[in-house]
């Protein structure tokens, strides 16, 4: 006969268990490279949505092993670049070689600085504020959009709680599975966790 999995299983704390509070989700903990990529592997195919690595450094091939896809941060990049290019570009053609009488409403001439001889309208004479705007924005756009998608700056976490994840930065490497995922049930996905054989599994409160 089928039963539902009662409130404990399905992450709310059980008394004793976890301090009190409410169940955040499961970590694991390993020694070595090879061990987290390869649980990452098994988690994967477990089908689990909401998890994550924490690692002291880069592990090659293990944001394969998550199935982790290709950020947007470069596509914003490039538009933020091209947006700075463009600006450049208007705002030099705008100032010197055209300009508009704000109170007339007509165009007028620009301040006519003439360059080396160069037309006023010049592309080569504007490359170097051209470069600059794109360089800036470009800038801008990799470190906003970074903080953005990693939902940054976070001041807390409940990984932060655990004695053993100070050493996610030294020589430990965590995987954490999070209690609102789909497949999270409490008992079965510690039973899941301890056959990855880890070096300890902690529960987390949020």
């Amino acid at each position: 006969m089928t039963t539902a999995a009662t409130p404990t299983e399905s992450g709310s704390t059980a008394a004793g268990t976890v301090p009190p509070g409410r169940l955040w989700g499961l970590m694991a903990e390993f020694d070595t490279p090879a061990d987290i990529y390869e649980a990452a592997k098994k988690v994967r195919a477990e089908g689990y949505r909401w998890w994550d690595c924490h690692v002291p450094f880069p592990v090659h091939g293990l944001d394969k092993a998550m199935g982790v896809k290709p950020t947007w941060l470069p596509i914003l990049v490039f538009f933020c670049g091209l947006t700075g290019c463009i600006i450049g570009a208007v705002l030099q053609w705008f100032t010197n070689a055209v300009s508009f009488d704000m109170w007339a409403l007509v165009p007028v001439r620009g301040y006519d600085f003439i360059i080396s001889g160069k037309p006023l309208a010049s592309i080569p004479t504007w490359i170097i504020v051209m470069f600059e705007l794109t360089i800036l924005l470009s800038a801008f756009g990799a470190v906003g959009g970074m903080l953005l998608f990693n939902g940054l700056p976070r001041y807390y976490h409940p990984c932060f709680k655990s004695p053993n994840f100070h050493r996610a930065t030294n020589d430990r490497f965590f995987l954490v599975i999070e209690a609102r995922d789909p497949r999270f049930v409490r008992s079965r996905t510690r039973e899941f966790i301890e056959k990855l054989a880890p070096l300890s599994v902690e529960e987390l409160e949020a």
